[in-house]
């Protein structure tokens, strides 16, 4: 009702605008009945859901302004020039505007959360889902079954706080509050440009004061939009809510590049001291005093003693966080950067961190890495790995990178050279962290999907390369950057064999499959596609045009972020392999094929007769 009130304003003095000046004077009588105005309404009433007085200065206002007003009809087609109603009822139309209720969006139907009859999230009076007490809704996404109520802004706005209140008391371990919504709440319909209609439960007034508190409402609720507080003199506060002293709280006019881009030096010990103050202790852990300058001893570099008969193995990566949370990022990008020590077989020992936090005030960023290095703490933590030191400074987006060191036996080393004729391929973890990111990115993935890859990239390979080891690996690679073929290929062409390759034994992870078919792909798998695919052979008369389209077949060029590792290892010991890494843990773990023949050129063959499309 209010757009009919509005639109039939607006036309009209748009063409008072454009009259001759002969006819302004005369513009009513000229041009309201070239604008029809036509309302189609369901139910017996306009204004359904307030009270019968609204109603009837609804219905009044109505029929003064000329408005045709068609109740108890239900529209069945609209095409570019009528609209056809059930009863039989067709009105010429030039221009036709659906205004329905709020309907609930359909992807919430494969969100396994509990809904109500008609689509929405059910929850309960502390905005908890009724069947997922850690997820929360508010707005109207949700309905509160205790306490349902219009899908009005009102309801969602005063939503705010509790919802706010509730998800603090819910990470603070704190019992939750109920929230019970008004039963009454203020409505005004603009009905021209001097007056409106307010009502209150049983209660309705038309008059010009109403207009004039309408838009005084408004107005300071759009200027909740460009009128921000001033945030300089705020107390900042770290997770224990005591106050960060920092040097600054207003943000430079531009920031420095070279050495005055580093994070400040209180912001980097004040982290730093909280993060050894909770890390997991490591006195007990081997080979402790070979670290001779480090966090504890700092120095402008770390010293570390190498063991005696023992080689060091030295590797190091870096990449932009592909997760919101720097906790979880941290832990990730430990274990990625610690993957290539454990591919080649090396026990790891210390690492060097090199951190880029986003631009921000000194709490902000304090905030940040102190969540980034107790991640990563936690990670080196479980492979018993020392952080001796490392380097922080500031940029545009998070990112985290480690040198990494470790110790090994010089007969103990895994070269990508050691594959032997016969042996089966192991592959420890399942792909698809590529598209799947990728899929995130333009927000097209499912949350589950992106649980299931955080998961699998937070177990580390060091459990599985011991594994491997046991079984009788002889070379060995973790698939990484360059997807399971690119990384094939090297181990491949360093040993003079080939590989028979089964696609439909490789595990691909929850909702890759899905991604990989509806084109979300990483912004690297085009160039590993054109680095590798001149070395598939499909077997069995296949092509690859029938191949191609097959998520089996695309995920060979997927990038991994902290990828399985790929080993090879003797074939009788295949199944007891599997078994073992299994049972601790990697039960995505598969025998993907077997080395075959030395050749002149080494070469992928792929079998398509057991791909399941």
């Amino acid at each position: 009702v209010e757009m009919a009130f509005a639109m039939q304003v607006r036309l009209q003095q748009l063409m008072r605008d454009c009259a001759r000046p002969s006819q302004n004077r005369n513009y009513k009588n000229n041009y309201s009945d070239q604008i029809a105005v036509h309302i189609f309404q369901r139910s017996p009433h306009l204004a359904k859901g307030r009270n019968s007085r609204t109603q009837r200065l609804v219905e009044r206002l109505c029929k003064a302004k000329q408005i045709h007003v068609h109740t108890n009809q239900s529209v069945c087609e609209v095409t570019a020039d009528a609209v056809r109603c059930e009863s039989g009822l067709v009105v010429p139309c030039d221009r036709t505007f659906w205004v329905t209720n709020a309907s609930a969006p359909p992807w919430l139907k494969e969100s396994g959360l509990a809904l109500t009859d008609n689509g929405f999230l059910a929850v309960r009076d502390t905005l908890q889902s009724c069947s997922h007490a850690n997820v929360f809704a508010a707005g109207d996404v949700a309905t509160m079954v205790n306490h349902p109520r219009p899908k009005a802004g009102v309801f969602a706005v005063r939503q705010g706080p509790p919802l706010y209140e509730n998800l603090k008391r819910q990470v603070s371990g704190r019992p939750l509050k109920p929230f019970q919504p008004q039963r009454r709440y203020l409505n005004i319909i603009d009905t021209d440009r001097e007056s409106a209609i307010a009502s209150w439960g049983p209660f309705a007034i038309h008059a010009k004061w109403c207009r004039a508190w309408k838009n005084r409402i408004d107005q300071k609720f759009m200027a909740t939009f460009s009128d921000f507080p001033n945030m300089e003199t705020d107390a900042d506060a770290d997770a224990n809510g005591t106050a960060l002293t920092h040097s600054r709280t207003k943000q430079p006019h531009m920031h420095c590049a070279g050495c005055g881009s580093k994070i400040g030096a209180s912001v980097l010990s004040q982290v730093l001291e909280r993060v050894r103050s909770e890390a997991p202790s490591d006195a007990e852990w081997p080979d402790r005093a070979a670290v001779l300058a480090g966090l504890d001893a700092p120095d402008d570099a770390a010293i570390v003693q190498v063991p005696n008969g023992k080689l060091l193995v030295h590797t190091v990566d870096h990449f932009s966080a592909l997760v919101d949370d720097p906790f979880i990022f941290g832990q990730i990008c430990v274990n990625h950067c610690l993957s290539d020590l454990f591919a080649m077989g090396a026990t790891s020992h210390n690492v060097l961190a090199s951190a880029t936090i986003p631009y921000g005030s000194d709490a902000k960023q304090a905030e940040t890495l102190y969540q980034l290095l107790s991640g990563a703490m936690l990670a080196l933590a479980e492979a018993q790995t020392f952080l001796v030191g490392g380097h922080t400074t500031e940029g545009p987006q998070l990112s985290l990178g480690f040198a990494c060191n470790g110790w090994i036996e010089p007969d103990q080393i895994w070269r990508k050279s050691g594959m032997v004729t016969g042996q089966s391929l192991i592959l420890t973890k399942a792909l698809g962290t590529g598209t799947l990111f990728a899929a995130d990115q333009q927000k097209q993935a499912k949350g589950r999907w992106i649980e299931a890859a955080v998961e699998s990239m937070l177990r580390s390979n060091r459990l599985a390369a011991d594994c491997l080891r046991q079984w009788g690996a002889t070379a060995c690679t973790d698939v990484t950057g360059f997807g399971l073929a690119g990384h094939l290929l090297e181990m491949m062409r360093a040993s003079g064999v080939s590989i028979v390759l089964d696609l439909n034994q490789i595990s691909l992870l929850p909702g890759a499959a899905h991604s990989l078919g509806n084109g979300w792909l990483s912004s690297l798998h085009q160039r590993n596609v054109e680095s590798a695919i001149a070395s598939i052979q499909p077997q069995n008369s296949a092509s690859y045009l029938s191949l191609s389209p097959l998520p089996q077949f695309q995920i060979l060029f997927d990038p991994q972020t902290s990828g399985g590792l790929l080993a090879s290892i003797p074939v009788a010991h295949t199944d007891q392999c599997l078994s073992a890494l299994h049972r601790i843990g990697y039960t995505q773990s598969r025998c993907i094929g077997t080395v075959d023949a030395p050749a002149d050129r080494p070469v992928v063959a792929v079998k398509p007769t057991t791909i399941a499309g």
